[in-house]
């Protein structure tokens, strides 16, 4: 398969964009997979509502069938389709958050077939508030499924070059719409139970929700190792965001974490292996690793969770083998700046 990749401006949708993304559109409809921005990672998108657009896309990413996927909206009225009943906190969340970052879980409709739900009652939906994504949706005929836009295991792309590398052959097209805003997947969180969980942390965060909704509890396996439970969100049972190399969190006193590290850097040096080091601007100088990246300023998670899968790619295309990471608060934004780590080193910690 030839994959053909289109350039478009979110922020300049003319009429050669429109006819690319009716293009796109015509695709999914036909049960093709195309790969597209949206404000948080890129996505690869096919038919919903069509059960085997969502094989292939299980087939495309190498992606374990009984992980569920997200259905892409543009609109709330499509929503009444794809579920058995909208909940009331449904409506609370979308008046605040939507179009933007958070997934919400609800009961499915016969509509959705269990090819996209990973064979559970349950739909997980998200309305992108990417210009792109949302002008695609409707072109599409309205419900996307879409995990991110990678080989499974791999660090979600936050830029179409990393779709093209993992996804090149595999999918009918790829839109590259530049750099994402965010830079890490939706918060996910289930309206089936009383009261509504999170099941991943996000943009959106937990203090978001609690004000919300009026409180919401949150998943104990978020920041722990995996439980052998079926997951009911994207996320949860595998490892997940992981780069070719080894990676290894370090947590503890600042002086003793860059000690540690750099010990352990001077060992792997001697046996010949390329290292390297996820810091902040505070702290990247201090070590002396072979590629040293800052994620950004402690104080500005955004800008962290902004670079987090870019610094894990960057890591693969300059062949380290061994890498560390600081840790980081595990407060708001920074909960799921460390669910992300925690997943992409297996949940390998070293706390000093």
């Amino acid at each position: 398969m030839e994959t053909e990749v289109v350039i478009i401006d979110e922020q300049n949708i003319d009429e050669k964009a429109l006819e690319a993304l009716k293009h796109a559109g015509e695709i999914i409809k036909k049960g093709g997979l195309v790969a597209f921005p949206t404000e948080t990672v890129y996505g690869l998108g096919g038919d919903a509502l069509n059960p085997e657009s969502s094989k292939k896309i299980y087939a495309a990413k190498g992606r374990p069938s009984d992980n569920p996927l997200i259905v892409h909206v543009a609109d709330m009225e499509s929503i009444e389709k794809i579920v058995k009943e909208v909940p009331e906190e449904a409506y609370k969340l979308a008046d605040a958050v939507w179009p933007g970052p958070l997934t919400m879980i609800m009961n499915k409709s016969d509509a959705v077939p269990y090819e996209t739900t990973g064979g559970l009652d349950t739909v997980a939906i998200r309305m992108p508030s990417n210009k792109i994504a949302a002008e695609l949706i409707r072109q599409s005929g309205g419900y996307i499924a879409a995990p991110s836009a990678n080989l499974s295991g791999r660090p979600s792309p936050t830029e179409a070059k990393y779709c093209v590398e993992d996804l090149d052959g595999r999918v009918e097209m790829i839109i590259d719409g530049g750099q994402v805003g965010i830079g890490l997947e939706s918060t996910i969180v289930d309206l089936t139970v009383e009261p509504p969980m999170i099941l991943r942390p996000g943009y959106v965060t937990r203090e978001m929700l609690d004000d919300i909704l009026g409180g919401v509890s949150i998943d104990k396996t978020i920041l722990s190792a995996d439980s052998g439970v079926k997951p009911k969100a994207p996320g949860m049972k595998y490892r997940h965001y992981a780069p070719k190399g080894d990676l290894t969190i370090v947590e503890g006193d600042p002086e003793k974490v860059t000690e540690y590290i750099n010990k352990e850097i001077e060992k792997l040096r001697a046996e010949g292996v390329k290292t390297g080091v996820i810091a902040t601007s505070e702290t990247r100088d201090l070590y002396k690793a072979d590629v040293v990246k800052s994620a950004g300023n402690r104080d500005d998670e955004e800008e962290i969770a902004r670079n987090l899968f870019s610094i894990l790619r960057q890591f693969d295309d300059e062949n380290v083998g061994c890498m560390y990471s600081e840790a980081f608060n595990e407060n708001g934004i920074g909960q799921a700046i460390m669910n992300r780590l925690l997943k992409a080193a297996g949940h390998k910690v070293v706390r000093i």
